[in-house]
Order: C-alpha cells, then structure tokens, then sequence
C-alpha cells in the first residue's frame, strides 16, 4: 500500500539470522530501500511498517550510533526513516515514531485503546472539591483558561466552551501514540498513552500516563530524571524534571517544575517556575513563582507571584471540606512565613508579610503592605509604588520570557500601571478619602474589609495614589503628543480625543492580558450563542485585543482625565495643558525619587553587616563594593536616573512646542 511494500524472502532470511522474529512476516512492510542489516534481536507482531535506515546518531563522548531497530518488541506500530531504536525491555505497541527519533534503554511505550493524551482531563482549580474545573488541550491558554474558572455566572458560556474542548479532544484522538520528529527518550520506564512533540528530550522519566509533551524545533520540551505524571499536558519550552510530581496539570510554554516538585489540579502558564514546594488547585497565570521547599500554594489564583518561603494558605475550615478560595492579583509578593486564611483578595502589586488570619480584601486598593503586628492585619496603601523592587520586577519580566516558539498561547501585558491597576488606585484614593470622612479626622486608625490602617498611611495612600494616576494620565498624554505633528491647540484637542468609545469603563486582567471588560462581555455572548466556532479562533482574538490595548488605553484615559482630574480634554487650554504637563512631571520625578532613596537604603551600613569577615570598616567596605558594587553604579540606580533624564526632557521639549501656538481660548 503506497509507499510500502511487502518483505521479500531473501530480506526475511537476513532478519532471521540476525536474530529477528516475526509469526506473521506478510503484516510487515517496508520502504524501498529498507536495509534489514539495520535490525537486530527484534520481535514484530500486529501490523507493523518499516522506513528506511541509513543515517548515524551522534552521542555524548564523541560514540556514534547507526539507525534501525536493536534488541525491541515492536506491535503494530510506523516506524519512519532514520530512527534509531534500541534496548527496549518490553515493547513499543501502537505508535507511530517519525523521522530522526531516537528511542534507547525504555521499558515500554505503549498506547492502550483510544486516547486523548490528556487532552479534555477536567482540572479542579481554585475548589478542590469541584465547581470550577478547566478543561486542558493542547493549545490551552491562560485566557480561555480565566474564561473557564471565573465565568461560572454564565453556565451556558462553560458549556459551550467545554463543548469545544471537547470536539477538539475527538478530534486528536487516536488509538495509536505519536513521537514526533526529532525527539530523543533515553533510560526512561514505562510512557502509558503519551504523544510527544518535535523535537523534545525525555530522559530518566519514571512513568507517564495519559499526556502530552508538546514541542517545537524553536523550543524542545525536556522532561527529565525521576518524573511521574499522569493526566497532563504541557506546551512548548516547559522543563519538568528533578522527581517532580504531576497530575492533573496543564504546563504552559517556557515553564519549569523541578527539584521535586508537586503539583495536583493545577494550571501554570508562561514562565511559571515551581522548584521544591506543592501546588495543590491552583490557577498559576503567567510567571508565577514558587522556589522554596516548605511552601505550599493552594485554591488561589495568582499571577506574576514571588512566594517566599514557608508561603501558605488553608482553604479548609473543617466544617463543609476544602472549599474556600483565595486571589492574590498580579504582582504580589508573599514573605517568608506568610500566610492567609481562605478566603482573601489581595490586591495587585502588594507585599504580603506575616499571618492573615481575618479574610482580608485589599482588591481595591493595590501597591499596598499588608503586614501582621500583634495578630492584626495593618495595610499600608499604596506605598508599593515608591518601591525599586516593584519597578525592577516591572522590568524583568519581560527580560525573563523564556518562550522561543513563534506561536504564542498566552498574550501578555507586562505594565506596571495600566487601566486595570488604575482604577483601582482611583477606586482606592476615593475609599480612602471617603473613609477618612466618615470614621472622623482624628481616628488613630481606621477599619477597612479587616485590615486596619493608620492615620498615617491613609493620607499617605490619597497622596500615593494620586501621584500614580496622574503619571499614569500622563504619560499617555506626552506619547501622543510627542507622536503627532499639530499647528495650533485645536490639533492638539484632535489629537486628545478618544478614538471611540471601546476601552471607556471597567478594565479586567485575564490573567496576564489587560481588556476592557466590555469586550470580554462581548466575547462571552458570541461563545454563548455559537458563533465562535472553534478554540483556535478565540486564541486568534486575544491576540487581536494585545495589539488594541494601546488604543483602547486612551479612550479609557480621556473620560477618566475629567472624572478624576476635572479636566476636559476636548476643551483644555494651552496654558491649563501645560500645568497638567508639569503636574505630570513633579509626579514621576517624585516617585524617582523614591525608588532612589529606597535603592538606597540596600547600601547602608547595615547591610554590609557580614562583610569583611577578617577585617575592620575598610575590609567591609571594600569587601561589599567588590561583591555588590557601588551604589552609583548599579543597573537600577542607573536606570532611574536614565529615567528623570528623558521624562525631564520629554516634558521640556513638548512644553516647548505648545508655547509656539497660539490658543484663543487662553484668551476667553
């Protein structure tokens, strides 16, 4: 049949010699070309086809290994051009090896029945005892992924996800398993049910069951010594190894688990890392980071984490199970020896230090402190903002993208303030200020959701916050000042205005992609009424919002420039734009500012404390330049000053433009 052909007598002759055995020889077919001299001591059965083997494999230590099949059990399996097959201790039933393989020191790889290979495997996030399971394909992202856990309000919508989901699990289903070109699997013992994709190395596995490792030549997947996994998937560039524990998982691109780890019913996307502690229902969006052997994530969903060690949660109050949940928004970090008490919200870009016993919620009131002093929950808002290490992980990220594969699953946003996060510092600001009214002005401290905070820290949170929102407003205003080419004010009113009315209103975060929650409500009725018709086209629309949000942040700025600011930028004067231009400027000068006093203080005199083991204050001090460098010169700082350099002369160069014009309505 086609390409392949039956053996001839003389090449059975040569098989048998070599120590090959077949009860059926007529089941076994060959490409022209097929050299039986490469095929040593294997057994075939079922129906089997053979390419043809004619290159070498290079191994470490400069050994060189020819193709074909050594010492194997093969059943009713394609085996394509060039593999190379060796030492199999049990068989390899039902799968098809494409070209350039290489299989050497398996027990067995074997697909029993029909499989989805993990795909439609419903994950229990957030509830362990059920309610917002994820089913998890191959081409899984974290927004369909938000879609599915957090839109239970919309039964019909999950269902007709899961519908999708499920038409795509028939569809890559098979009753054969496939090892995709170019992959390696070395000293590994038994695969159950498992395609692995271009390209990927698996080598030590312990035992798989019922996944897929998906890869590409541009990002290979490696699933190394001592793994077990069973019901997962995981997509390109993920690196689980080290013992590490799966089941039940989705394992986005660029991800890594390792160093024994475990994770249950979990989802993790774009650059998750997870090394020596426990997962346990949790939605991981992207980067979300855990390295530390005594801690646990569990029933939360986080994104852009750094848990400390000893981080925990308990999502069980032993009354009706394991059912509460918890959020920590995008950008928080968890100390060592944290710990919150199920349920909580905890609000984006927040330090969360000490046990959290009283369910707190600071969703609206983000870049905050939550502290524990004396078994009270103290909030600090707002002062995150004045934080170097909140503007270096704002950074990093994005240097950190480990994703090599031109096709992308999950569309990250990587901005520290965005329409998300602002509105939340207005929100924020006017609780503040409302609270402040009614508890009275000479309150020590004042009550919110659990958490108390100081008088201090409350009006310190409405200066905070209004610094924020103006640089954010701001720098908006200068980039499309700075973009367009105007010759009076009202080329500059023009150039202002929205461009419509998408983006105006509430913001959400779907897990590492800012949108306007209208588009998202948009989007959940074409899911509800079928005109969404496959999981590839949702993929297709999420990248299409990335490539708006830039518009669709101006529209949402222009409205809030008058419901916050009081300035209406359809009617601003010249002289009214250049005070906001220079309230802009104060602003981020003055967060500078303190980023750089905060830097500052990592070069005191008391953390050199432990420099200089054998010698006095000018060994220590020479000690901890040498180590650390000195504090003019660290990547930071610099970037920092960079950074009060181009704002300073941005706001004097469009300043300057705006005085050449000429305005009637200054003179009204």
């Amino acid at each position: 049949m086609g390409d392949y052909r039956g053996l001839k007598q003389e090449e059975i002759e040569v098989l048998e010699r070599r120590g090959c055995i077949c009860e059926e020889w007529n089941k076994v077919e060959v490409k022209e070309g097929f050299r039986p001299e490469r095929l040593r001591n294997v057994v075939f059965s079922g129906e089997v086809r053979l390419g043809v083997f004619s290159r070498s494999f290079p191994f470490p230590g400069g050994v060189k290994k020819p193709s074909g099949l050594y010492s194997a059990t093969i059943h009713n399996s394609v085996i394509h051009d060039d593999v190379y097959i060796s030492h199999v201790r049990n068989q390899i039933a039902n799968y098809i090896i494409c070209r350039n393989v290489v299989v050497e020191s398996v027990d067995s790889l074997v697909t029993e029945g029909f499989s989805s290979f993990g795909n439609g495997v419903r994950v229990a996030v957030l509830n362990e005892t059920g309610g917002r399971e994820v089913p998890i394909y191959n081409e899984l992202s974290a927004h369909t992924a938000y879609l599915s856990a957090f839109y239970r309000h919309r039964p019909e919508m999950i269902e007709r996800l899961a519908a999708l989901v499920d038409d795509y699990t028939q569809k890559v289903g098979s009753n054969r398993g496939t090892i995709s070109e170019g992959a390696h699997l070395v000293n590994c013992r038994t695969i159950l049910n498992v395609c692995v994709g271009p390209s990927a190395t698996l080598e030590g596995i312990y035992r798989l069951n019922n996944g897929t490792i998906n890869s590409s030549e541009a990002d290979p997947s490696y699933f190394g010594p001592g793994v077990i996994a069973e019901d997962f998937i995981c997509a390109s560039g993920a690196n689980v190894s080290e013992g590490t524990l799966v089941s039940k998982c989705f394992i986005g691109q660029g991800c890594q688990l390792g160093k024994q780890y475990s994770a249950e019913n979990s989802l993790f996307f774009a650059n998750s890392q997870g090394f020596h502690g426990e997962a346990c229902s949790v939605f991981g969006g992207p980067y979300t980071v855990t390295h530390h052997k005594s801690t646990l994530l569990i029933a939360g969903y986080f994104s852009f984490l750094n848990a400390g060690s000893g981080s925990n949660q308990s999502n069980h109050m032993y009354k009706l199970g394991p059912i509460h949940q918890g959020v920590v928004e995008r950008g928080s970090k968890t100390t060592s020896d944290s710990y919150l008490l199920w349920p909580a919200k905890i609000g984006a870009f927040s330090l969360v230090m000490g046990r959290h016993y009283r369910n707190p919620d600071t969703s609206d009131l983000p870049f905050s402190y939550l502290i524990e002093n004396r078994d009270e929950s103290y909030l600090a808002p707002g002062v995150n903002l004045r934080s170097v290490g909140t503007m270096r992980d704002a950074r990093k990220w994005p240097q950190r993208d480990r994703r090599k594969d031109i096709k992308k699953l999950d569309f990250i946003l990587f901005n520290l303030l965005s329409p998300y996060t602002v509105q939340k510092m207005v929100r924020g600001m006017q609780l503040l200020r409302k609270l402040k009214e009614t508890s009275g002005f000479t309150s020590d401290y004042y009550m919110y959701n659990n958490v108390k905070m100081t008088h201090e820290s409350l009006e310190r949170g409405i200066l905070m916050y209004r610094i924020g929102i103006v640089k954010f407003l701001g720098n908006g205003l200068l980039k499309r000042l700075e973009l367009s080419s105007f010759s009076d004010m009202q080329g500059v009113r023009t150039t202002l205005a929205a461009t419509g009315s998408i983006g105006a209103g509430p913001w959400v975060d779907m897990a590492g992609l800012f949108v306007p929650r209208q588009k998202v409500e948009k989007l959940v009725q074409s899911i509800e009424n079928g005109t969404i018709p496959s999981l590839d086209r949702l993929n297709g629309i999420y990248e299409k919002w990335y490539n708006q949000y830039y518009e669709w942040v101006w529209n949402w700025c222009v409205p809030v420039y008058k419901e916050v600011l009081d300035i209406d930028l359809n009617t601003i004067t010249k002289s009214g734009l250049i005070r906001l231009i220079r309230e802009w400027k104060e602003a981020v000068l003055s967060l500078d500012q303190m980023m750089y006093e905060d830097a500052r203080k990592e070069f005191t005199l008391k953390v050199r404390t432990g420099f200089g083991l054998d010698g006095e204050d000018e060994v220590r001090n020479v000690d901890f330049e040498q180590v650390r460098g000195g504090f003019e010169d660290h990547p930071s700082v610099g970037d920092i000053r960079n950074h009060m350099e181009k704002k300073s002369r941005l706001a004097k160069t469009i300043i300057d433009r705006l005085k050449t014009l000429n305005d009637e309505k200054d003179s009204l």
